[in-house]
């Protein structure tokens, strides 16, 4: 439960901002990926920003447990975030 409280307000962070309030699409299917997408197709995802593999090991840890999310749990952060965007967009 935690850990989706830190993703959502990392997501509130980076989405409603004044500078550009406009949600880059490109974010929530970063964050969706994150969520919905299984481990080794991930690795193929992260590896296009040639992170240092510290921080790839740190990401794909943060994965495992919120992977134990239920698909419930993880469809109502789904639509949590899909309101922010709404409210960003505006």
């Amino acid at each position: 439960m935690r850990l989706s409280v830190c993703l959502l307000l990392v997501t509130l962070a980076l989405c409603c901002y004044q500078a550009n309030a406009v949600v880059c699409p490109a974010l929530f299917s970063e964050i969706s990926g994150f969520s919905f997408i299984n481990e080794p197709v991930f690795k193929l995802k992260l590896a296009k920003y040639d992170a240092p593999p510290e921080a790839v090991a740190a990401v794909l840890e943060v994965k495992k447990c919120t992977d134990q999310i239920s698909l419930e749990k993880h469809l109502l952060i789904e639509k949590v975030q899909e309101k922010i965007a709404e409210k960003c967009d505006r």
